[in-house]
């Protein structure tokens, strides 16, 4: 069994910061990629950052120049650094490993950004 322990969510004011950190736990063998999505209510989840086995990464558009992913291999965590926080990055953050053709996903952690 895989289980994916985030940490980090929380209320911020507008141009703030906040770390995200999911650790993987289990029986892990091999990972290929870890990353973030983040979903709000009535919109579909969406690919926040990404980075793959080899240490490359993908962002979306919206948070480029201001998010950066990480992760540390030898305990299998990634972690995401937000910075300069905007109102419409509040929503729910889930952490998601991709592992010889499985995806699991954390219970998520919620993100609020006030103005």
């Amino acid at each position: 069994q895989v289980q994916l322990v985030e940490f980090g969510g929380g209320l911020v004011q507008v141009g703030g910061s906040l770390r995200l950190s999911c650790a993987a736990r289990g029986s892990i063998f091999s990972i290929n990629a870890m990353g973030w999505y983040r979903q709000t209510p009535g919109k579909q989840r969406e690919l926040v950052a990404r980075i793959a086995n080899g240490g490359s990464t993908n962002y979306a558009d919206s948070v480029k120049g201001r998010f950066i992913i990480s992760r540390e291999y030898d305990k299998n965590t990634v972690y995401l650094q937000m910075n300069s926080l905007k109102p419409e990055d509040t929503a729910v953050y889930y952490c998601r490993l991709l592992t010889l053709g499985y995806v699991y996903w954390g219970q998520g952690t919620q993100v609020t950004v006030s103005s």
